[in-house]
């Protein structure tokens, strides 16, 4: 693999933009999520879009090839819900390597596909790591404060079986996202570091979390600079933030950091707000011209796009990016 450690210090790398947005686009049906392998699985599975990866896998090679011709460097697993947590809701916990590891597998044929086209533009796979659909940090019984639905334990395990298959299938970076609850996240990153430890392995880490609202501060109650003490025990590749808020509404929470830390910074902000029927209307051209305010002040190493983020978004970013200079980080070594 060629070593983004290298290339993030030469150019701003560019994200894909958002999975789920591209793959509804396919209208598939309750049957094609099932596929043949499915078809008499006693639970519902439509809207299971990690399962996509073995019942529809061309489809999904599909999303990450327009990702990589609209200018994208690295390209996320589609492993958002791929733990044995969130797939429960679909009684598949028992999927979650093979889930994982064709995701892999199936990101890294596209992404050498496309590196042996443009050796000086090597691209890259980061396994996508979400935050489950379960807090440690608070209790979702109003009228008991102190229970929780999953313990740190129970988390730990469970990211540690997805990063192994990650690993396994080819992710060449591993991207804990959209962290709403920091403690969620320390129990993926410890998973992560007894993986490198067992394997005698390295891996760079991507730390992305997200800001719930207007007070600026996460779900569980952590503010931008909060967050990013809490995880910068770990040698991160990069820290950052995703999802919940436009490009606009995103930046004072960069800048909040930038100065804060030797890591590189990233960003992968929604196409806006949604609308009254959850869809974004924000035109690639919007989200670039709020995105280059983030340039011109120098804060950002990796940009994307998340829900709502298309591949001519993702085009118009990366045209943008290739105009300026990344932010200056200290020499990160592998």
């Amino acid at each position: 693999m060629s070593n983004i450690y290298k290339e993030i210090q030469q150019r701003i790398l560019v994200l894909d933009g958002a999975m789920g947005t591209m793959l509804q686009e396919y209208k598939f049906t309750e049957e094609d999520f099932r596929g043949e392998r499915f078809k008499d699985y006693p639970s519902p599975l439509q809207g299971n879009n990690d399962l996509l990866s073995i019942t529809q896998p061309e489809a999904v090679k599909e999303v990450h090839r327009k990702y990589f011709a609209a200018g994208a460097d690295i390209i996320e697993t589609n492993t958002f819900s791929g733990t044995t947590i969130a797939m429960a809701d679909y009684q598949m916990e028992n999927l979650v390597y093979e889930l994982n590891y064709e995701s892999a597998k199936i990101a890294k044929e596209v992404a050498q596909e496309f590196t042996e086209k443009e050796p000086h533009k090597p691209r890259f796979v980061a396994g996508s790591i979400g935050p489950t659909n379960r807090t440690a940090s608070m209790s979702p019984d109003v009228n008991d404060p102190g229970y929780r639905a999953v313990t740190f334990d129970e988390l730990r395990k469970a990211y540690k079986e997805q990063v192994e298959a990650l690993i396994d299938g080819g992710a060449d970076i591993l991207l804990v996202e959209t962290i709403f609850d920091t403690l969620n996240a320390k129990a993926a990153l410890f998973a992560i570091e007894e993986v490198k430890g067992e394997r005698n392995i390295d891996v760079p880490i991507m730390v992305s979390g997200t800001i719930t609202d207007a007070s600026g501060r996460t779900l569980s109650g952590q503010t931008a600079e909060a967050f990013l003490i809490s995880i910068s025990h770990i040698p991160l590749l990069s820290v950052g933030f995703n999802c919940a808020l436009g490009a606009n509404l995103l930046q004072p929470h960069l800048e909040a950091i930038a100065s804060k830390t030797d890591f590189a910074i990233s960003a992968h902000p929604n196409a806006g707000l949604p609308n009254a029927f959850g869809e974004y209307d924000e035109t690639p051209q919007e989200t670039a011209s709020q995105i280059e305010e983030y340039l011109k002040k120098d804060l950002i190493n990796i940009i994307g796009g998340c829900c709502g983020t298309r591949p001519a978004h993702i085009k118009a970013i990366a045209e943008l990016a290739s105009n300026y200079k990344p932010r200056r980080i200290l020499e990160l070594k592998k």
